[in-house]
């Protein structure tokens, strides 16, 4: 098949690359010439500069220039395609609604083209982007109205999660195809034979609108698990003596009716979708008459996460940050990325500034430069309080406090480094839970305040 990708951010790089994998012509479109270029030029460092995720410049280069192609222009190639990936961002506004002007941008120029084809093979075109249910009937109408011939609309909403996308594409947990007619499933089963009779992964077909709604409601029922733990099983922790968080988990979920992803407690989840896809919905909902009160408890106690600890060091610990050195280590939304959107550090660092600290000492093992860009001191003069490093070590010297935002391996029992970089007094603030040996942390004189746990201070006040 000869498929275009439209779009070659996390989701459509990614996409456009397994694409290439089974042997289909791949071009991968951007306006983003600098993208191209750094894609084009199969180097990994240049290519994780825009998407770094396991494995996937690997498999870039694996297929550069035999199935896999990347073009700032799609002019030239749109003759004989079979298929069009709209993968496109598709932002929260200020109101929660779906930012579309991206993605209408896109259809505004494809369309045009398409309408002036000489090869007037069926095409479809396939949402991946996460848009409002009904949004593909705008597509139907956009194409219409610039009198495409023979086309076909379909939603194919993406269910990757960051870190692990690669292998996700390779092997999915279930494709969902949502299209009106049977020449068009027939094409998009073409695409996606390798998982059209697997005997494990569950290949689904349904309308454009039910397969749109899937998205969202598969991306705010895992939000809801998560909210949950946070919001039940970790006060719980933090208010009754002697709770063991962990057996709690696994008593509960030991009841197979229960899931057991999302039942870890933490300092708020982040990412590119969560929040904006349950804004959207709520959005949606609310617009047409229905409530929408799970749904905005789910991403209010989501998003009081994120910053709670800070107050809950000062009201439980006493600390004052006011002109102290606080380490943070992890930037990035979640471990095996880069990617800091909605992360839960940028509401710790916006609580730490707000309260006066001296400076930040940040690491994180792939996020710098992404933090560099998000804490532009030519943007606010406060982030110039910010400083970076390039180990845990480096980072915990000097400080009076570290603040654990994500939940990296290399974060994991950090007892004896935190002993051998600092002194006590010290407050070790544990957003993900990451120090299973804090009874020894504290033992040694140190201050331990992690989400799930009461505070404990080494002349044993909680």
């Amino acid at each position: 098949m000869k498929i275009i990708v439209a779009g070659t951010g996390f989701v459509g790089l990614t996409h456009a690359a397994v694409c290439s994998e089974y042997g289909h012509e791949v071009y991968a479109y951007d306006i983003d010439s600098e993208k191209i270029a750094a894609y084009r030029s199969g180097e990994r460092a240049r290519i994780e500069r825009y998407v770094n995720e396991p494995g996937l410049a690997d498999t870039i280069a694996d297929n550069l220039g035999r199935y896999l192609f990347f073009v700032e222009d799609i002019q030239p190639i749109i003759e004989g395609t079979d298929a069009i990936f709209l993968c496109l961002p598709t932002p929260p506004k200020p109101n929660g609604s779906s930012d579309l002007s991206y993605y209408m941008s896109a259809l505004g120029s494809i369309a045009p083209l398409l309408a002036q084809r000489t090869d007037q093979r069926r095409i479809v075109l396939i949402n991946k982007s996460t848009v409002p249910v009904g949004t593909a009937r705008q597509l139907q109408q956009v194409l219409k109205e610039h009198g495409v011939p023979n086309f076909g609309i379909a939603s194919n909403p993406e269910f990757l999660p960051e870190g692990d996308a690669v292998e996700k594409s390779r092997r999915p947990d279930r494709v969902v195809i949502g299209a009106d007619t049977e020449e068009d499933l027939r094409i998009i089963r073409r695409i996606y034979s390798q998982f059209v009779n697997h005997v494990r992964i569950r290949y689904i077909e349904t309308t454009p609108e039910t397969a749109e709604a899937i998205k969202y409601l598969s991306n705010t029922l895992l939000l809801t698990y998560i909210s949950f733990w946070n919001g039940v099983g970790a006060r719980i922790g933090e208010t009754f003596p002697n709770v063991r968080m962990e057996d709690l988990k696994r008593g509960v979920t030991s009841d197979t009716r229960i899931s057991t992803w999302g039942s870890y407690v933490s300092n708020g989840a982040g990412g590119s979708c969560f929040g904006k896809d349950i804004q959207s919905l709520i959005y949606q909902l609310q617009s047409a008459g229905q409530p929408a009160n799970l749904l905005q408890s789910v991403y209010d106690i989501n998003e009081y996460q994120k910053s709670y600890l800070i107050d809950r060091a000062v009201q439980e610990a006493g600390v004052s940050f006011n002109h102290k050195s606080v380490a943070l280590l992890g930037m990035a939304f979640k471990k095996q990325t880069n990617d800091m959107r909605d992360a839960s550090s940028l509401k710790v660092v916006e609580g730490l500034l707000a309260r006066g600290v001296r400076e930040i000492r940040a690491y994180d093992p792939l996020a710098i430069d992404e933090a560099r860009h998000y804490f532009d001191p030519n943007k606010n003069h406060l982030f110039d309080k910010i400083s970076y490093h390039t180990t845990v070590q480096e980072a915990l010297r000097g400080s009076d406090s570290l603040f654990i935002s994500t939940d990296w391996e290399e974060f994991r029992g950090l007892s004896r480094t935190i002993e051998q970089c600092v002194e006590p007094p010290y407050l070790v603030i544990d957003g993900r839970r990451m120090i299973p040996d804090f009874d020894e942390l504290v033992a040694h004189g140190y201050s331990y305040l992690a989400v799930g746990s009461p505070y404990l201070s080494p002349n044993g006040q909680a």
